[in-house]
């Protein structure tokens, strides 16, 4: 199983670091790791995510690393990590 970003998700997440990074870099570093180390739990436990409790009939499920929502999608071998929400935007459909 293979992680991938969609390029708008690996922007999100970019501007996320870069903003922590901006008044404390070794919080930005530490949410980094944090993230990567629950995005790669994946490649075992594909559903491990819940359903996004906003919209329970998309085909998308979220993993939370405080404060932010990583959403995503399997597709074949493949996890889409689509969009990365500050846990405190609004609910759009991703």
């Amino acid at each position: 199983m293979r992680i991938r970003f969609t390029a708008t998700a690996r922007n999100e997440f970019l501007a996320a670091i870069e903003y922590m990074r901006k008044d404390k870099p070794g919080a930005a570093v530490q949410f980094r790791r944090k993230a990567e180390k629950a995005l790669r739990r994946l490649n075992r436990f594909l559903d491990s995510g819940r359903k996004l409790p906003e919209f329970p009939d998309l085909p998308f499920r979220e993993v939370v690393v405080p404060p932010y929502r990583f959403f995503y999608r399997v597709e074949q071998k493949t996890v889409w990590i689509v969009a990365i929400w500050h846990g405190a935007q609004q609910a759009d459909e991703p």
